[in-house]
């Protein structure tokens, strides 16, 4: 029986969380002919990419978003796609305006737009409303939260729109104790570097402890690397940039704690990673961390770095809360957060969109 055909299109295959998560879907999405197509030629993934087709447009700006939509085209009257998925803001326009009325329209929405830097331009705001009344795609939400915002910010009508939550790969991550030794203390933090990852806080945070032997290290790359480097350096802190690394998660198990400080997330798969390698989680206070942890975290106020210190000293001073937190999100994150939870789910709306399409 001939495969049906999904096409697949992304911006780029830079290495962050929406590109993490395709690039993991698609090796668990064997029963269809998966074409993946980029806007940009981008690919830090290389191997990893396990698809039957790549086509890259090698485009990069929205200048260019009309002769975009005219390759699309062309790729969907020769493929013949039986369903196409689009992933990210730019791709979502892409989508919606290339892709006819009788093949089904699926969009993830990765992020909450509201505190999106990209959707502080006009002009994003107004390319997603008006592609989206345009097209009404159905709407994939990676949360609760993430869905709200996106029907709420852009001031549309929802039309079909579902959640089904970001996943960690179980067969990758097995839950550790942590280091025996507590001398020094090693905290982690995993995210791409943007100011929205809001880094600026935990460097603020540990000029208060220079004189405790705890250490922090981040992992991840972005347009803003240079800029915490040297805020890192003028601070004087015991931070260390770590840059993008392929193994993350052998690497999180020889920490005590994950900290994360971010002012917006959609849902976060670094926290799921650290869920999924029994690390205590210490998390800022914003709704989608409470959404995807409930009580299986400690919180911060963003307000002050010195909450932080507090929670962080609270931790510390109670190791058993440490690892009962630690199973608690490990069990949260294989109970409700595996990669099999959202392949079913995902299966499931693709085949029923194509069902009413017939």
């Amino acid at each position: 029986m001939k495969k049906k055909k999904i096409l697949h299109i992304i911006y780029n295959l830079g290495r962050g969380g929406a590109e993490t998560m395709l690039v993991g879907v698609l090796k668990k999405l064997g029963q269809y002919h998966n074409i993946v197509v980029t806007i940009s030629d981008v690919n830090d993934f290389k191997e990893e990419l396990v698809c039957d087709q790549h086509i890259s447009f090698s485009g990069n700006s929205l200048t260019q978003l009309p002769a975009m939509v005219s390759k699309l085209k062309k790729i969907i009257r020769d493929q013949k796609p039986h369903l196409v998925h689009s992933h990210l803001p730019y791709s979502n326009f892409v989508a919606r305006l290339a892709t006819p009325a009788s093949i089904p329209l699926v969009t993830t929405i990765h992020t909450a737009i509201s505190a999106a830097v990209d959707y502080k331009k006009w002009i994003i705001r107004f390319l997603d409303r008006f592609t989206y009344r345009f097209r009404k795609s159905t709407i994939i939400a990676v949360s609760q939260q993430a869905l709200r915002d996106y029907f709420s910010v852009l001031h549309v009508k929802p039309g079909k729109a579902f959640v089904i939550y970001t996943f960690i790969d179980s067969s990758q991550f097995i839950f550790t104790k942590g280091p025996i030794e507590m001398d020094p203390i090693r905290i982690i933090c995993i995210g791409s570097m943007r100011k929205n990852k809001n880094f600026e806080y935990l460097i603020q945070a540990f000029t208060l402890i220079r004189d405790k032997n705890i250490q922090l290290d981040i992992y991840g790359y972005g347009p803003a690397f240079e800029y915490y480097q040297n805020l890192i350096n003028e601070a004087k802190v015991n931070i260390h940039l770590k840059g993008l690394v392929k193994n993350i998660h052998e690497l999180i198990g020889s920490y005590h704690i994950f900290a994360m400080p971010s002012k917006f997330e959609g849902f976060s798969l670094s926290v799921l990673e650290a869920m999924a390698s029994g690390r205590p989680l210490l998390l800022s206070d914003i709704p989608s961390f409470r959404e995807q942890c409930e009580d299986c975290a400690v919180y911060f106020d963003l307000q002050n770095p010195g909450d932080f210190i507090m929670k962080l000293n609270a931790l510390l001073a109670n190791p058993e809360n440490m690892k009962l937190l630690g199973e608690k999100g490990y069990y949260r994150a294989m109970n409700n957060f595996t990669i099999e939870h959202h392949v079913k789910l995902l299966t499931g709306l693709y085949e029923e969109e194509m069902r009413d399409k017939k």
